[in-house]
């Protein structure tokens, strides 16, 4: 491979056979065997004093489990242990169970919620939250070395080693029962529509639910590497099934994950779809008001403020991280937070791990409404006649790539005015955030591989919010 491997917020990504090969996996696994090496042999480190065991997993694309198998030979061969998830495994219980055996980290084969034609190489440190940049750093770093070195891998085990397989599903589900009310699920006798998009969430999320008395309809169980011929995302198109079943069967709520099951999808007894954002404040809500739980709340940068205005009903301080649910599982790790989420659809609480959970926020929406016997409509209705609404949009506008740089520079020197809105405050956390009048704003990304700007909307009326989609529109147009 020429050309580098880069991790990005979620670890290294590429089209399979094309950039994703065995090979290349192989190399990457390498770099990733010189750092573990590396630290477990600096003064100090806490690594030093752990077992050289490394947790192993694979969402259910293509070759996933035979990726899995190249990596162990390549950790086998550097005196590392491999352990391989003994099924296709969600993301959340790859980080509970490097965390619980104190392993090392873990490498999970995955591409999240991307399309078919992606595989993924995700590394997760002795903690289980995704790799921060100093970390990913120092093993890109390495794997350059390797690279420009010619290193291949020629270790005696290559094709015959045989790979120690467990089961992480009982310690996980026992975790859960921990954090999860399901007397109060088991009493409401729920009627429960779950889209686990042909991924891993299957005999988790579904299973936890009947067991808890619900009645559930599970679909898009079948593990399948093309995931129906649609991405594997419980957006608002991948949970349209889902939602017309709600409204068909009378279901109190539809429920459903992502590939990795580390993302939710959540659908209201009246068929409408949440968004993320939303779910987020209910969490909030819920966590504290039923709960009576304490702490600060996390979200980051292009995540909806209804989250503050909520916080600021009960008094809790709000943390605003870069995009990356690492920079959000960091905060996690240095001071108590009731709930930690992004606008993307990621979402962990106190006493669970620095990372995503999908199946746990479903379950806490399947919580909240048997605890309060109403809608989560209803409840996000009462909320509003306390904050007034909040209208949120993501744009992703494509530019000319000869443009991009003119934008971005125009974008970071500042601006006055966005249309006819004036700009109170301008934040560069993450790209750059323009705090408007009455708790409006805009926040622009650019994409690191495409063309493309990603521009976050937030607004206190519909009428404010199509005149600031004009306006980014407008802006980005040149």
């Amino acid at each position: 491979m020429t050309t580098p491997i880069k991790f990005g917020t979620s670890g290294w990504r590429g089209i399979i056979a094309q950039d994703f090969t065995f090979d290349n996996v192989r190399l990457a696994t390498q770099g990733i065997a010189d750092y573990l090496n590396a630290e477990r042999k600096r003064e100090g480190s806490a690594l030093s004093r752990r077992k050289p065991v490394v947790i192993l997993a694979y969402d259910t694309r293509f070759l996933g489990r035979e990726f899995a198998l190249a990596a162990a030979e390549v950790l086998a061969a550097n005196e590392l242990q491999p352990l391989l998830c003994n099924r296709d495994t969600p993301t959340p219980v790859v980080a509970y169970t490097i965390r619980k055996r104190r392993a090392l980290g873990g490498i999970n084969f995955t591409a999240s919620h991307n399309p078919a034609e992606y595989q993924g190489l995700k590394f997760s440190p002795a903690n289980g939250a995704p790799a921060p940049p100093e970390i990913t750093r120092q093993i890109e770093e390495a794997i350059a070395r390797r690279q420009a070195e010619g290193w291949t891998f020629r270790g005696a085990v290559i094709g015959t080693y045989r790979c120690p397989t467990f089961d992480p599903q009982p310690a996980y589900v026992r975790h859960l029962r921990r954090l999860v009310q399901f007397d109060v699920i088991r009493r409401a006798r729920l009627k429960v529509i779950v889209n686990v998009c042909h991924g891993t969430g299957r005999g988790y999320l579904d299973k936890l639910l009947q067991e808890a008395g619900a009645q559930v309809t599970v679909l898009n169980e079948r593990p399948d590497p093309l995931f129906g011929g649609h991405h594997p995302e419980p957006d608002a198109a991948g949970m349209a099934e889902a939602a017309a079943l709600v409204r068909k069967t009378r279901a109190h709520l539809g429920l459903g994950t992502d590939g990795d099951a580390d993302r939710f999808g959540v659908v209201d007894a009246d068929g409408r779809w949440l968004t993320p954002n939303q779910v987020l404040v209910l969490t909030l809500y819920h966590l504290v008001r039923n709960r009576g739980w304490k702490g600060c709340v996390v979200r980051s940068v292009p995540t909806s403020h209804q989250v503050d205005a909520v916080a600021a009903l009960f008094g809790v301080p709000v943390r605003e991280t870069p995009v990356g649910f690492k920079y959000i599982g960091a905060v996690m790790e240095s001071e108590p937070v009731i709930v930690g989420g992004e606008e993307s659809g990621g979402l962990s609480i106190q006493g669970h791990v620095p990372e995503k959970d999908g199946i746990l926020a479903c379950l806490l929406m399947a919580e909240l409404v048997a605890t309060e016997k109403r809608s989560l409509g209803r409840i996000l209705a009462a909320l509003e006649k306390q904050t007034g609404p909040f209208y949120t949009e993501r744009l992703n506008i494509r530019i000319v790539p000869e443009q991009k740089d003119a934008i971005l520079k125009r974008l970071a020197s500042g601006l006055d005015r966005i249309g006819p809105f004036k700009v109170e405050q301008f934040i560069t956390t993450d790209g750059y955030k323009f705090l408007l009048p009455n708790q409006e704003w805009v926040a622009f990304r650019a994409s690191g591989t495409e063309p493309m700007v990603r521009c976050y909307l937030e607004a206190r009326s519909e009428r404010n919010l199509a005149r600031l989609r004009a306006a980014c529109r407008k802006l980005l147009a040149l």
